[in-house]
């Protein structure tokens, strides 16, 4: 990660550029975010060839291959450049690891178990690309990202659909050598077995230091020298695990008919016990610390509480205001790039708080200041959760009395047409203390602190005298005032999304299927808290740093 040179535009297609991220041969890579502080990964083709049809052809088309696989195994499309627009720009969800290049030429080789989990993950990613009908055509370790839930495979720059009439056009080769099909060398048809291939030469790469046409320490090896050897001599499978040598020598086989097909070759992985979804246990310990460091620049450089223009504020349209009052109707809403979709992988979810207040209630006994703590609920179903209101204070729990009697009393004069002739005096008149501090309403407090777990479900709320916390039935989590008007929103939106205050300090919206699709970017903060403050403002706090603020002071 770099700072911006003085050249560079201040921002792309809307999204603010943070700092560069790197460079390839067409194009320049930025980071960049969206209105709510997603952090994104946005390409652009370089300035000097944005007048070569052929290279703006081949960003056009690594835009559109781009959005076409969705999968766990690589990174979600969120917006790109409309057609015609130049520069070209291509935005994705950014994903702060070590490419599997970068991290063995530092490390070394990945231990047996880290080699065989890689194997059944990108394998995964591979036939998510065949399934959309597409070929990748460079997979290689530097387009590989050691992430910490799994691997991602990246850069669609080259990728073909197989419906492309070029597709079957020889003569022309593209890919990287020492890790591109014999097939693809010689100039012919770059169909999936050439994935295949390649992909077995990044995990010898990866369990060797090498890939199967070079030697150790063998450094600056001739291209020509490459793709001879890729062509004529057999790979150099010593180092492989036994267990994965028969199954990536089938892989590495010359002729294309003869290697196995992706989904084939997730079978054979299986059979010798390589699975997804380990990658966390088994990848190496010292890349923890890797991907800290990766992430640490990104807290100084992206402010997570970006000022939103009114008319962004809420992420709805003006015509969609009406459901923010509660009790009004959803309307779906009209995206027209997808979501954030990164893999994650569930806890077992906790029980959902309740409600606060409703707004009609108007604000009465407005001195407590309240800790919100979270009971699991009952495994067997997701029911209606209890929670407990702790106050903090000695004068915020005799309130609480005090209304409790207040409304107890209330209730019982207030001519209902009760049948209970066993009330005496004492039930039907409350004392001097009650009867002075009586509100109308129960009691709102005017700070509430939110310890982790906390879960709101789709229509749950919680909610101060000035500020409420809301995860609307449309899918979007807003903050409004009490008058229920906009003040924040993450600009989500979805059937079923929830809402949950991670025990890591981290504020995430999910969808339906789990996934996050905003985040406040406040992980590593064990213990830290959500607090809607009494001026109206909503923060994350670890101790007395503020980690995340909606700035909703009002």
């Amino acid at each position: 990660m770099k700072n911006l040179q003085p050249s560079d535009p201040s921002s792309i297609g809307g999204y603010p550029l943070l700092s560069r991220l790197g460079a390839g041969g067409m194009g320049q890579v930025f980071l960049s975010r969206t209105p709510s502080g997603r952090l994104l990964a946005l390409k652009t083709i370089r300035e000097d060839l944005s007048s070569d049809p052929g290279f703006e052809e081949r960003f056009a088309r690594e835009i559109r291959n781009s959005d076409r696989v969705r999968s766990p195994w690589t990174v979600t499309v969120v917006d790109y450049s409309p057609p015609g627009q130049r520069p070209q720009w291509l935005a994705t969800e950014y994903v702060p690891a070590p490419s599997l290049d970068e991290w063995v030429s530092r490390h070394g080789p990945l231990p047996e178990a880290a080699v065989l989990s890689l194997a059944a993950e990108l394998c995964g990613a591979l036939q998510s690309v065949h399934q959309a009908d597409l070929t990748h055509r460079d997979v290689k370790p530097g387009n590989v990202l050691l992430a910490r839930d799994r691997p991602r495979l990246i850069d669609f720059g080259i990728a073909r659909a197989a419906d492309d009439p070029r597709h079957t056009q020889v003569g022309g080769v593209l890919g990287s050598p020492g890790f591109l099909a014999p097939d693809q060398a010689v100039g012919g048809v770059p169909a999936e077995p050439a994935d295949v291939f390649s992909l077995a030469a990044v995990l010898v790469y990866a369990a060797t230091g090498h890939g199967p046409f070079t030697r150790p320490q063998e450094n600056n090896v001739a291209m020509a020298a490459l793709v001879y050897r890729a062509v004529h001599e057999a790979p150099d499978l010593q180092g492989v695990p036994p267990t994965l040598v028969p199954v990536l020598a089938s892989c590495l086989a010359k002729a294309p008919a003869d290697r196995p097909t992706a989904a084939e070759l997730g079978k054979r992985l299986e059979e010798i016990g390589a699975r997804t979804g380990n990658w966390p246990d088994v990848r190496p310990p010292a890349l923890a610390t890797e991907l800290t460091a990766h992430e640490q620049p990104t807290h100084t450089l992206v402010d997570p509480r970006p000022d939103l223009p009114p008319d962004l504020q809420t992420g709805l349209q003006p015509d969609l205001q009406p459901d923010l009052r509660p009790g009004s109707q959803p309307h779906p809403q009209q995206h027209h790039h997808p979501q954030y979709n990164q893999h994650h992988q569930q806890t077992q979810p906790l029980t959902a708080p309740g409600h606060g207040p409703g707004p009609g209630h108007p604000a009465a006994g407005q001195t407590q200041d309240s800790t919100l703590l979270a009971v699991p609920g009952t495994p067997e179903r997701r029911r209606r959760p209890r929670w407990l209101i702790v106050a903090v204070t000695a004068a915020a729990a005799v309130a609480v009395a005090a209304v409790s009697v207040a409304a107890y009393a209330g209730m019982r004069g207030s001519g209902s047409g009760s049948s209970d002739d066993s009330s005496d005096a004492s039930k039907t008149r409350p004392s001097a203390s009650a009867e002075a501090t009586k509100p109308t309403t129960p009691a709102t407090p005017v700070r509430r602190i939110l310890q982790a777990v906390y879960d709101l479900g789709v229509g749950e709320s919680v909610r101060t005298a000035k500020t409420k916390l809301i995860m609307q039935r449309d899918g979007n989590l807003v903050i409004t005032d009490k008058q229920d008007r906009p003040l924040w929103a993450a600009m989500t939106s979805g059937t079923g999304n929830t809402a949950r205050f991670q025990d890591d300090g981290n504020l995430v919206v999910h969808n339906s299927a789990g996934r996050p699709v905003w985040a406040s970017q406040t992980f590593g903060h064990p213990g830290a808290v959500l607090v809607l403050q009494a001026d109206g403002n909503v923060v994350i706090k670890a101790g007395d740093a503020v980690l995340w603020a909606a700035k909703t002071v009002h």
